[in-house]
């Protein structure tokens, strides 16, 4: 079993939305996929319970290390979507069991600030000091056309001692998308495929790191 774990210390990131995109994903390749929603929104939750019948399913389940213990044993792909402003305590029982760690962040200097900070905090733990938990980051919602997002990401690149794995541009779609439990990958127009190529990068780097 693959498990991603997805944190950060910022609100509002798109922690919520990084964990239900990969899931449509590993669900529509056929994948057994399963959803930890350790944060009391219970976004991850209620997309996953929302899932119409036209599209793979996805088992959401709510709660925080106990709940892992309910995850079936034929799951091949879990996400874990963390509580903002989560700490190296909150995050220890998720860092035990994880293969890979994802941190989403947006263009805007209150989120650098926050997440610079948080990966000083993950460069501390054992187990990420030890390059046992690859950790990569991912830009959200960039308006790539925007000078702002693009010295955001140079900013980032230049800070972060772990590296950017993907750059996902920002778009409506993500949030009509969600109120129907779907994810872009449940689609294959043309309009929403140019989105899923922001997505391969991440999808070849957690490849490799399994």
């Amino acid at each position: 079993m693959l498990t991603t774990l997805v944190a950060s210390s910022k609100g509002g990131c798109g922690k919520s939305t990084l964990a239900t995109q990969l899931a449509s994903h590993w669900a529509q390749a056929g994948q057994n996929t399963a959803i930890v929603d350790a944060d009391r929104q219970g976004s991850s939750y209620r997309w996953a319970s929302r899932r119409p019948d036209n599209v793979p399913g996805v088992l959401g389940l709510e709660g925080g290390r106990k709940t892992l213990q309910k995850v079936p044993p034929d799951t091949q792909q879990l996400l874990i979507d963390t509580p903002a402003g989560v700490g190296e305590r909150e995050l220890e029982p998720f860092i035990e069991v994880a293969s890979v760690l994802l941190v989403p962040v947006l263009p805007s200097s209150f989120d650098l600030d926050a997440t610079t900070r948080f990966l000083a905090e993950l460069q501390a733990i054992k187990r990420i000091r030890s390059g046992k938990l690859p950790v990569a980051l991912v830009a959200n919602r960039l308006k790539p056309w925007t000078r702002a997002s693009q010295d955001a990401v140079e900013q980032l690149a230049a800070e972060s001692p772990f590296p950017i794995v993907a750059q996902l541009r920002d778009s409506q779609a993500y949030v009509l998308l969600a109120a129907l439990g779907k994810g872009i990958f449940d689609y294959q127009s043309e309009q929403v495929r140019s989105h899923q190529e922001d997505w391969k990068p991440l999808l070849r780097w957690i490849k490799r790191q399994a």
